[in-house]
């Protein structure tokens, strides 16, 4: 597949938001606007244990996601990693870069003293619940969000 996974770059913000858009649920959300996702990936950039992370193949960036490390009290102070804005490129799609990539997500955690890994997604992406539970991933708590807008 020759796919490197490597740490996004301030140049990559682009296709990493064109990733985030490029579905029914992204197109509602993001924005064409690149300064506030230029200005949150140099946030993620100044804190530890907030990297943003890019599949390349052939000098194009094909998949992305974001992972954070949380040091806790929880499960015997088990140190976990999040895994969120999971996302592969809609002409990558169907050749077992998402697998790849959480094998890749694993062994970061993994390296950074995670017993767990977590993540959450949206009740309507139901093929990538099947997906998750492909991994071994288990739908184990209820998941709830407030805007604070």
């Amino acid at each position: 597949m020759n796919l490197m996974w490597r740490e996004a770059r301030r140049e990559d913000v682009p296709a990493i938001v064109a990733m985030l858009a490029d579905d029914a649920l992204g197109q509602g959300r993001e924005s064409c606007d690149l300064a506030p996702y230029v200005a949150a990936f140099e946030a993620m950039q100044a804190e530890s244990g907030n990297r943003l992370i890019v599949g390349e193949r052939a000098g194009e960036v094909v998949a992305t996601y974001q992972l954070t490390i949380i040091t806790g009290l929880s499960l015997k102070a088990t140190r976990r990693a999040q895994i969120e804005s999971v996302r592969v490129a809609s002409q990558a799609r169907g050749q077992g870069i998402g697998a790849e990539m959480f094998a890749d997500a694993e062994r970061r955690a993994r390296d950074a003293g995670c017993g767990l890994m977590q993540l959450t997604t949206n009740s309507a992406r139901t093929r990538a619940h099947a997906f998750y539970e492909g991994l071994g991933y288990v739908a184990s708590h209820v998941g709830f969000k407030k805007s604070l807008d």
